[in-house]
């Protein structure tokens, strides 16, 4: 089973990871949550730049891909460029996934 980090834009695109994150399909039975709450990410967010940096090391470090989730604002989210090209430098997939909401037109 492949191990994948995701990047996404936490403030606006939550609710749709929120889906991927009940699926299962991300981990193993038993395994630990993929994802950082928002209360663990604003701890870290408040430790500074090198914090949140090692932080994104540590998640990228045993992953084989990195799926993007790109919502409307994802591009211009400073810690998404840095997992994007994190994930280059170290040689893993990269994978994006449209998650802004589309509606029908008549």
């Amino acid at each position: 089973m492949r191990k994948v980090f995701f990047s996404f834009h936490y403030s606006k695109d939550i609710r749709r990871v929120v889906q991927v994150r009940n699926s299962w399909v991300v981990r193993n039975s038993g395994e630990s949550q993929p994802f950082l709450d928002k209360a663990d990410w604003e701890t870290i967010k408040r430790s500074g730049k090198k914090s949140i940096e090692n932080w994104i090391e540590k998640q990228l470090k045993g992953t084989s891909v990195t799926v993007v989730l790109i919502g409307a604002e994802t591009a211009s989210r400073e810690w998404v460029g840095y997992e994007i090209k994190r994930s280059y430098e170290l040689g893993k997939g990269i994978v994006g996934i449209s998650v802004v909401s589309q509606r029908l037109v008549e």
